[in-house]
């Protein structure tokens, strides 16, 4: 693509909104500085206005299109330091290469500006327009040959005059920073606290000082000249380019030794790879391979290339001798059989076969003669190379392999990608000129009283708006009614072709007319700054009706939303959907599955003596699914793989599952057996360190919780900036649409298994399948299903946390009680100093909170948990409510099964209601105080409210906080066993429990 054509990119800076003030007058004079593949544009600077406007296009060459998904373009803002006190930082931004669109298909989009450090303060966006213009090569060079003489001499004059205003200008910076760096050592001790963070930041030692000073002169230069593109573009030591590219190494991380499968064992494999034979005739050969007890042969062809590769696990192997023989198949004539004729058999000594591995050439396959031919047949040659390699081979995946099935193509090991999702937005406004159907041939069809509604169909989801009945006086009801409704759809790439609008006429229960609205066609935007355009289409209806009316839409694909496809709290990315606004990597994850042991089997034969497990591994991260190859007959099975990941948000769940493949012996297609299942959150992790553990796997049955086997995984999560990996947890979790136009809790839950069914629906069509069963158990599709397991054991998590409350009330009690004398004495002191020392409150606290957290490091988990069987409350549940929690929708179950579990959620749910029926008589009766429900309650609590006022107004505050604390911790002998005035006085108040039916 280089040779042939050159690409130049094209950033349009459009304007800024709300920039941090920089130049100590409440305004800042800005300009851009961008920065791409070794190449630096600047714009002009626009002076004092925190709502700039430039409207500049700038320029860059592409050297190697090829690589520019990999780049990264840098924009900083700066404040002008000749326009104001002195030049500061207003922000950033990174935008890869990825994220870049085609000429024409390009649109403005505000990008948040970014710190540069934690203690930056920062705050506005920028307008960026961003595109690439693909040229060809004769266009190029013969624009550059006719115009080369004028550009060079106008660019030496530029440059001469340039250089002159610069001397000049870095003469007088020189000054200004000397003389600048006087004031500031007056004003650092003058300053407010609010600037001491900055200052701090600025502070450095001698030695840092000098390079980032002369940083900061040339990025502060009032205007830059283009350098010219290198030959070889500077490449930074390692880029992250997509989610399905699986990176052995990171750089950065100079801790840990990183290379290929370097988190898992290398397991030695005996590699053959035969070409070709050689021999006179036509008939069909075939090769035969044989180790030991182990033997395979090629298919048969006959011109005799095969071009196959084979992989014996060394451990497996029983012999020292490899056996490599050709045979040539005839057909049977008359009342002979079919033979198999030998064609001759090469021998290899196991212990003279060389070694290979990566980053070494692939080794060159030579022509060995075949010896021991039959009687009858001529000499054969074959074509073949053999040698010892490991898993890391670039053979291995393509290869017949002994422990994994052969070439079944259910057995290997697969990388899939769940589709792109958008959410598409139909907004129905109204309809015009509708021509209803008839109910009869001879009767007229009276408008008013036809009842309306429009519904919205892509693919197989089908949306409604609400019904108008026409004939009304208002406009939404007349002739032409409005609806003003959203509908909203989940969209996978590629999309279907069209989204159907319908509106139905209720009485005649048939379409009015219908209109389909391409999906080509469709308007995508990345927030809500820019409205969709309306249009209006023309409704199709029967023969007798060509033209049914119209009706006013807005349709559009919204990017600024993360289509959710697993359940929230195991979200493993929460990324837009429009790579307009995607944000590059923060750190790589690197999972290696070693094995699994104890696996208990999954196929038992028919007389029941033994059983088998078939076991393989899948690892889903992001919209990335990994999937091991599948080890035959194996209770402890060794995969040694390792795949990876980016991760643009450590706050995520990585999720590991195990099955037992069933379909790989089937004929028809089945259904994979679940074995377990392991769940690791990202921010658990620390960084550049590896973790090698064994998890147990425990699966729950219709007849209970049963621990399956162990699998032992290594991981790492690499992350180069540490600052970056901070600033994270400022950053909202999801998209900016979740939040300035929210989706309620009903409708995000119904996307959400939309999105589940499409994805599912995506990989099932790959070859070979991921099949539903295993989409929906690592999604976690039953997450918001009833289960009287999950209702206990979510119970029981509040009552943990409320644990801490309920000790702290019991400490209370007892130093009221006075327990323990001590104790008591000691809070008798400790509020004294809080009453007459309130300043000290909140120091002490967190003080107190400091040393707390200190002291609890120590103990703190240093190994990454895995799932919990006791927190799933597996083993205290009974087998009707875990045959309940298995049980479809709708139930499957007899009517008196079903009867019996309905009494049992109607008893629960008694309770609960009971519960809240309880709370809010407690609110109600703060409301009677108030309402004058009770007017002999209210009065006297007028008359309390009356007497209080005049206390505190005549004595002093902090004596009566420290009167009514010595009456709260009085002695138990000057305290009665009766409740107390005040809590009588709100028992007995009114609530409007007495006024339900």
């Amino acid at each position: 693509m280089a040779d042939s054509s050159s690409r130049r990119l094209l950033v349009e800076v459009c304007n800024a909104r709300n920039l941090m003030p920089k130049d100590g007058q409440g305004t800042a004079s800005a300009y851009v500085v961008v920065d791409f593949d070794g190449q630096r544009r600047r714009t002009k600077t626009k002076s004092r206005d925190l709502n700039p406007t430039w409207d500049e296009r700038l320029e860059f060459s592409v050297h190697d299109p090829d690589l520019m998904p990999g780049e990264t373009l840098e924009l900083n803002v700066y404040n002008d330091k000749t326009m104001g006190r002195k030049g500061k930082f207003l922000g950033k931004v990174k935008i890869t290469g990825s994220a870049f669109a085609k000429a024409g298909s390009e649109s403005l989009v505000y990008y948040p500006l970014e710190k540069r450090s934690v203690f930056s303060q920062i705050k506005g966006e920028i307008g960026l327009k961003i595109w690439y213009v693909d040229e060809p090569a004769s266009d190029a060079s013969a624009g550059t040959s006719t115009g080369t003489a004028e550009k060079k001499g106008e660019a030496v004059e530029e440059t001469k005059v340039e250089e002159k205003k610069e001397e000049k200008k870095e003469e007088k910076k020189e000054e200004e920073v000397k003389k600048e760096e006087k004031k500031e050592e007056k004003e650092k001790k003058e300053e407010k606290k609010e600037e001491k963070g900055k200052k701090e930041e600025e502070k450095k030692t001698p030695e840092k000082e000098k390079p980032k000073e002369a940083e900061k002169k040339e990025e502060e230069k009032p205007k830059e000249v283009s350098t010219p593109a290198p030959a070889t573009p500077v490449k930074e030591p390692h880029q992250y380019s997509g989610d399905l590219e699986i990176k052995p190494h990171m750089a950065g991380d100079h801790n840990v030794k990183m290379g290929s499968y370097d988190l898992v064992q290398r397991v030695p494999y005996l590699f053959v790879r035969l070409l070709k034979a050689k021999r006179s005739g036509d008939k069909p050969v075939y090769a035969k391979l044989m180790v030991g007890s182990q033997s395979v042969c090629t298919r048969t062809i006959s011109s005799g290339e095969w071009d196959q590769v084979f992989a014996f696990h060394k451990a497996s192997l029983t012999a020292t001798s490899l056996e490599v023989s050709v045979h040539e198949e005839k057909k049977a004539e008359g009342d002979k059989p079919a033979d198999h004729a030998s064609l001759g058999t090469v021998s290899f000594d196991l212990q003279e076969v060389p070694k290979r591995s990566p980053p070494d050439s692939p080794l060159a396959p030579q022509w060995y003669t075949l010896e021991g031919t039959t009687e009858g047949s001529e000499g054969c040659d074959v074509m073949l190379a053999v040698w010892i390699g490991t898993q890391a081979d670039e053979s291995f995946q393509e290869a017949w392999q002994s422990d994994s099935g052969g070439l079944n193509a259910h057995t290997r090991c697969k990388a899939y990608l769940s589709p792109k999702l958008w959410y598409l937005r139909l907004s129905v406004i109204q309809t015009q000129d509708l021509r209803l159907p008839s109910l009869a041939e001879s009767k007229p069809r009276p408008v008013a009283g036809t009842e309306l509604y429009v519904k919205g169909q892509l693919g197989a989801q089908v949306f409604k708006t609400g019904r108008i009945i026409l004939g009304g006086a208002s406009a939404s009801t007349s002739g032409n009614p409005c609806w003003n409704e959203d509908l909203l759809f989940v969209a996978a790439e590629p999309f279907d072709p069209y989204l159907t609008i319908v509106v139905e006429d209720v009485i005649a229960g048939k379409p009015v007319g219908h209109a389909k609205v391409p999906l080509s066609t469709v308007h995508r935007r990345v927030d809500d700054r820019v409205e969709p355009p309306p249009r209006w289409l023309n409704l199709i209806g029967d023969d007798a009706r060509p033209y049914a009316g119209r009706v006013h839409v807005q349709v559009c694909l919204e990017g600024g939303y993360h289509v959710l496809d697993e359940a929230v709290q195991v979200a493993s990315d929460v990324r837009a959907a429009s790579k307009h606004l995607s944000k590059p990597p923060i750190g790589l994850l690197e999972v290696g599955v070693r094995g699994a042991s104890s696996l208990v089997p999954m196929k038992v034969s028919k007389d029941g003596s033994s059983g088998s497990t078939d076991a393989y591994v899948v690892v889903k991260y992001g919209p990335k699914w990994a999937r091991t190859r599948t080890i035959i007959d194996q209770f402890n099975p060794r995969w040694n793989e390792q795949y990876a990941w980016d991760v643009f948000d450590p706050c995520t769940v990585l999720t590991i599952a195990v099955f037992d493949n069933v379909r790989y012996k089937q004929t028809e297609p089945g259904r994979d057996v679940r074995i377990g299942k392991v769940r690791i959150r990202l921010s658990t992790l620390d960084t550049n360190r590896v973790y090698i553990n064994t998890y147990p796997l425990t699966a729950v049955h219709p007849i209970g919780a049963r621990k399956m086997g162990e699998i032992e995984l290594a991981i790492r999560f690499s992350c180069p900036s540490w600052l970056n990996l901070l600033q994270s947890y400022s950053n909202p979790l999801l998209p900016r649409m979740h939040y300035v136009k929210p989706l309620g809790p009903t409708q995000q839950d119904m996307l959400r298994h939309t999105a589940m069914r499409i994805v599912s629906a995506r990989l099932a069509r790959s070859e070979p399948p991921l099949g539903p069963e295993v989409v929906h158990y690592l999604l976690e599709t039953d997450a918001y299903t009833w289960s009287m397991r999950r209702s206990k054991a979510n119970w029981f998590r509040v009552v943990r946390c409320l644990s801490g409350l309920a000790g702290l009330v019991k400490w209370i009690h007892g130093v009221r009680m006075w327990t323990h004398p001590p104790t008591t004495a000691l809070v008798h002191i400790l509020l004294l100093v809080i009453v007459f020392c309130p300043q000290m409150i909140l120091s002490t606290l967190f003080l107190y909170l400091f040393f707390v957290l200190v002291w609890r490091y120590r103990y703190r988990t240093r190994e990454p948990n895995g799932m919990d069987p006791r927190l799933s409350h597996v083993d205290s549940v009974g087998p009707d409510e875990l045959d309940e929690e298995f049980d479809g929708f709708p139930s499957s179950r007899p009517a008196d099964v079903v009867r019996l579990r309905y009494d049992r959620i109607r008893a629960v749910a008694g309770r609960a209601q009971t519960l809240l029926g309880d709370v809010a008589a407690q609110g109600e009766r703060f409301e009677a105080i108030l309402n004058w429900r009770d007017p002999r309650a209210t009065g006297l609590f007028t008359l309390f409210c009356f007497l209080t006022s005049l206390i505190c107004y005549m004595a002093p505050f902090k004596i009566l906080v420290v009167l009514m604390g010595f009456y709260y911790l009085r002695h138990p002998r000057f305290r009665g066993d009766m409740p107390s005035v005040a809590f009588n006085f709100f028992r007995r108040l009114p609530s409007l429990s007495d006024r339900m039916l």
